[in-house]
């Protein structure tokens, strides 16, 4: 057997803890009619207000194909509005009223999956957890 180097262990766990914290999400928005990837959209807009698309792809480091298919899902939705900007090409995402008026609802589910996720891990752990994968994105983006 290959020996596995830490380096490789490591990211290796870590892509196995996003597919499983997506799936959890998953879970929990399904009631809603939403996803992971939609609530990424939605969380960014409550906390930003408005974005183009670029821009959100950006934030969330994904491409413009999955995005676009993301928005156009949420438009239908009737979760986000897409407002034209200054430049004709450019269009800002911003959440609807609808949107707006059952997020509370919606966070509140994932704020529940978050604390049961978070229970058995103490809160010193948490916040240096928090600090170094706050340095290590800033570092790989």
């Amino acid at each position: 057997m290959i020996p596995i180097s830490t380096s490789h262990a490591l990211i290796h766990t870590l892509h196995q803890l996003s597919r499983n914290l997506t799936n959890r999400v998953n879970e929990v928005l399904k009631p809603f009619g939403l996803y992971s990837a939609q609530w990424a959209v939605i969380f960014v807009l409550k906390t930003r207000e408005t974005l183009t698309q670029k821009e959100l792809c950006e934030y969330l480091s994904v491409e413009a194909p999955p995005l676009t298919r993301t928005i156009q899902r949420l438009v239908k939705q009737g979760y986000v509005k897409q407002v034209q900007g200054y430049d004709k090409r450019e269009k800002h995402i911003q959440l609807t009223e609808e949107a707006l008026r059952r997020y509370p609802e919606w966070e509140k589910s994932v704020n529940d999956l978050n604390h049961s996720l978070l229970k058995d891990l103490p809160s010193t752990s948490q916040d240096n957890l928090s600090e170094l994968l706050k340095i290590w994105l800033l570092q790989i983006s």
